[in-house]
C-alpha cells in the first residue's frame, strides 16, 4: 500500500512532488508552445508552410519513436526515463535563446531541437502515465487525476497569457528559457521521490519488443470499446493540425492580435479547462460515460466553428469569437479527454499500459501530421479562414463515430479485460492543441 486507506492524498508526499513536477512542468512548456511558432515567425519570417512543418517535426519524431518508447518504458521503471527526459529537454532548449544572442539562430535549428525535444517528450509521457499507481493507491486514482487535471488547467490559464507577454517583452527565444528552467526543477523534484517503485519483468519474462508493439496495436484495434475512442482521438488530433497550421497566421496577419492578446485569449481555455475538469465526474454520472463522451466532441465541435467566422472587419467582435472559442471547445475537450483517458485506463493493465497508450499516440499522431502539412499547403493554397473551418467539421467526424459504436450505450467504466493491476489515469490537458485550441 502507498497510501493508508484513511490518509489524505496531500499527505502522501511522494505524490506531491510528482504533481508539483508535473504543474511546473506543464506551465514552462505551454511557453514554449506559444514561444516557439512566435521565433519562427517574429524572429526568422517564416511562412504557414515553415510553421506546419515545425509544428509537424513535434510530431513527426513522436511517431516515429512512439510506439518503441511505450513497449520500452514497460520493461524499466518509470522515474529514471522521466528525470533524464526532463534534463535532456533542458538542455535542448536552453540552445535556442544561446543561439539568438549570439546571432546564429537558424530555423533549422528550431527544427532540430523541436523534434530531439519532441523524441524524449515521447519517452516521458509513456513512461509518466505509468508512473502513478506507483505511488498512489488505485483508491486514490480518481482524485489524484483530478488534482492532476486541475493544476494543469490552471497552469494553461496563467501559462499563455504570461507566454505571451514575455515574448512581447524578452522576445520569444529568451522567453523559451523559462521552459528549459522548469524542467530542471521538474526533473528535481522527480529526483527526490523515495517511493520504491516495483521491478520491471525480468528479461527473462518479456516478449521481443516487436511482438509487444503488435500486441499494443492488437489490444487497440481489436477492442470495440477502444477502437472508436480511438478514431474520436484521431479526429481531435486531425482538427488540431488544421488548427494548428493556421491559427497563430490568422490572428497575427488577419485579425491584427499581437503575442500578448493572443496569450490571455489562449489563457482563457485554460479556465474552461479547469471547469471541464471540475464537470466530467458530474457529467458521466448524469448521463453516462459514452454519452459525455459523444456530447463533449459534438459541442467541442461547435466551439472551434467561432475561430474562422471571427470577423477581420470587427477587432472586438474577433477577440470575442475567440474568447467563445477556449470557453466552449476547451471545457467540452477537456471533458472528452478525461472520459477517454478513464475508459482507456480503466481496461488496460500496469504493463500493458505503455505499449497501449503508445499505439494510441501513435494513430492520433499520424492523423494530426498528415493534416498539420495539409493544412500549410492549404492555406498558402486557398487562404488560412477555409483551413479554419475544417477544425470543427473535423471534430464531427470524431462525435459521429463514437455514436456508431458500442460507446452510445457505454453507462459506466468498463471492468478490466485484462488482470487486475493498478491503473492509472493521467490526463493530458490541452496536448497537441493549438494556440487557441
Amino acid at each position: 500500500m502507498t497510501e493508508t486507506g484513511r490518509s489524505s492524498l496531500w499527505s502522501n508526499g511522494a505524490f506531491v512532488r510528482f504533481w508539483s513536477a508535473a504543474t511546473v512542468s506543464i506551465f514552462g512548456s505551454l511557453i514554449t508552445r506559444m514561444a516557439l511558432p512566435f521565433v519562427a515567425i517574429l524572429v526568422l519570417d517564416a511562412g504557414p508552410i515553415e510553421v506546419a512543418v515545425l509544428r509537424g517535426m513535434d510530431v513527426a519524431a513522436a511517431l516515429v519513436f512512439g510506439l518503441v518508447a511505450g513497449a520500452w518504458v514497460d520493461r524499466l521503471r518509470r522515474r529514471p526515463v522521466l528525470i533524464w527526459a526532463d534534463i535532456g529537454r533542458a538542455v535542448l532548449l536552453v540552445s535556442i535563446p544561446a543561439a539568438f544572442v549570439a546571432g546564429w539562430l537558424s530555423f533549422a535549428q528550431l527544427l532540430f531541437v523541436a523534434g530531439l525535444v519532441a523524441v524524449l517528450s515521447t519517452f516521458f509521457d509513456a513512461a509518466d502515465n505509468a508512473y502513478l499507481p506507483t505511488i498512489v493507491d488505485r483508491d486514490r486514482i480518481v482524485g489524484a487525476n483530478g488534482a492532476l487535471a486541475a493544476s494543469g488547467s490552471a497552469a494553461e490559464l496563467t501559462g499563455f497569457g504570461i507566454s505571451g507577454i514575455l515574448v512581447q517583452v524578452l522576445t520569444a527565444p529568451i522567453a523559451i528559457l523559462v521552459d528549459s528552467i522548469t524542467f530542471l526543477v521538474s526533473a528535481v523534484l522527480l529526483a527526490t521521490i523515495r517511493m520504491p517503485e516495483p521491478a520491471p519483468p525480468p528479461p527473462r519474462a518479456r516478449e521481443p519488443m516487436m511482438a509487444e508493439i503488435r500486441d499494443g496495436l492488437s489490444r487497440v484495434t481489436g477492442d470495440p470499446i477502444l477502437r472508436p475512442f480511438v478514431v474520436a482521438q484521431m479526429a481531435q488530433e486531425a482538427a488540431w493540425g488544421f488548427g494548428g497550421a493556421a491559427f497563430l497566421l490568422f490572428a497575427v496577419d488577419e485579425l491584427g492580435l499581437g503575442p500578448a492578446a493572443i496569450g490571455i485569449i489562449a489563457g482563457v481555455g485554460g479556465g474552461a479547462s479547469f471547469v471541464g475538469a471540475v464537470l466530467s465526474t458530474r457529467a458521466t454520472r448524469r448521463f453516462g460515460v459514452g454519452p459525455t463522451a459523444i456530447g463533449a466532441m459534438a459541442l467541442a465541435a461547435v466551439g472551434a466553428a467561432f475561430v474562422p467566422l471571427a470577423p477581420a472587419a470587427a477587432p472586438i467582435v474577433a477577440v470575442a469569437f475567440l474568447v467563445a472559442q477556449q470557453l466552449v471547445a476547451d471545457s467540452a475537450l477537456t471533458v472528452f479527454e478525461v472520459t477517454e483517458t478513464s475508459v482507456r485506463q480503466t481496461l488496460v493493465a500496469d504493463r500493458e499500459l505503455g505499449r497501449v497508450t503508445a499505439t494510441v499516440r501513435f494513430a492520433a499522431g499520424s492523423a494530426q501530421l498528415f493534416t498539420t502539412i495539409l493544412g500549410g499547403l492549404l492555406a498558402a493554397a486557398i487562404g488560412l479562414r477555409p483551413v479554419l473551418l475544417l477544425v470543427p467539421l473535423v471534430m464531427l467526424v470524431g462525435a459521429v463515430a463514437l455514436h456508431r459504436s458500442p460507446v452510445r450505450t457505454l453507462t459506466e467504466l468498463p471492468k478490466p479485460i485484462t488482470p487486475p493491476d493498478p491503473a492509472t489515469v493521467v490526463v493530458e490537458v490541452g496536448r497537441g492543441e493549438p494556440i487557441g485550441g
